[in-house]
């Protein structure tokens, strides 16, 4: 009986330890922030329905400039160190933007770029975005451009796609041998800091971070240089599964190891307690 009482205290003081000193001391270090809006309320929605073909033209004579699609065979005007040299950060290529961002975000961030990214804080009339602001269009041409980006993705991009299109132009992945489009050097003259490269993430920050950081870095890192992504959600959950699958590839074999670990030594446990019992009984 006298073990029994030991092992209530034990799981009392544990319990305590567990539920009540650890969220605490978690609290203090990870404040609660809000999570990501995925409808970017803040973004004027967008209340007319657009135009594929008219999009078209106007993607032909305002983007292609700077951007490839390469699905539709638009190649980009520059070489990657050109163009990381001439706008400080290399153009995404758009053959999946219309279904890699949300769409309130695209017209967004086509009226006013520093807004939508919420990066007020590093660029200004004395430093301008690399991207221009498109706010001369009318609302129905926005529309017009955000439809026929999503007119011309054919199929769902991979993870890994996704991730290269959205992630891959600032951050590598070393670990899949992804080496980031724009150079170190015009990154950190651009941002005023080097992109990490993204390999380990998933175990230093966890999904839940991720999941909160990708669309609000702000939120996470006061002052931070990283642009607010845009992501809709279903294309925020597969850039956090490739990076996952990158860098923590035994996980589900792990965490299947751990239960049938945590089985055995509760059989384990069980069985030395009814031996222990046994013996003190044939002592007495």
């Amino acid at each position: 009986m006298r073990e029994v009482k030991i092992l209530a205290i034990v799981v009392f003081f544990t319990a305590v330890t567990y539920w009540g000193v650890e969220p605490y001391a978690h609290s203090q270090m990870h404040p609660h922030v809000a999570p990501a809006d995925f409808g970017f309320k803040e973004m004027e929605p967008l209340h007319v329905n657009g135009n594929a073909d008219n999009g078209k033209l106007l993607v032909e004579a305002n983007c292609i400039a700077c951007h490839g699609i390469e699905s539709v065979g638009y190649v980009a005007p520059m070489s990657l160190e050109d163009a990381a040299s001439s706008y400080g950060v290399v153009p995404p290529d758009l053959s999946h933007a219309g279904v890699i961002y949300d769409k309130n975000y695209l017209a967004g961030f086509l009226k006013d770029p520093v807004r939508a990214t919420k990066l007020s804080h590093k660029f200004n009339d004395a430093k301008p975005y690399a991207m221009p602001s498109y706010g001369f269009f009318s609302d129905q041409e926005i529309a017009d451009v955000v439809a026929y980006l999503q007119n011309i993705v054919a199929t769902k991009p991979s993870d890994k796609r996704v991730f290269e299109e959205a992630c891959g132009r600032c951050h590598s992945m070393k670990y899949d041998a992804l080496k980031a489009q724009t150079p170190s050097a015009s990154m950190k003259n651009y941002l005023g800091a080097e992109a990490p490269d993204l390999s380990m993430m998933i175990r230093s920050k966890k999904a839940e971070y991720l999941t909160t950081f990708i669309n609000e870095p702000l939120k996470m890192v006061e002052g931070i240089a990283m642009p607010r992504v845009g992501l809709s959600e279903a294309s925020q959950e597969q850039v956090i599964a490739y990076i996952e699958k990158v860098g923590d590839r035994k996980k589900a074999e792990r965490e299947s190891l751990g239960l049938k670990l945590i089985g055995f030594m509760a059989i384990f446990t069980l069985i030395a307690y009814l031996w222990k019992v046994s013996i003190w009984k044939r002592a007495a």
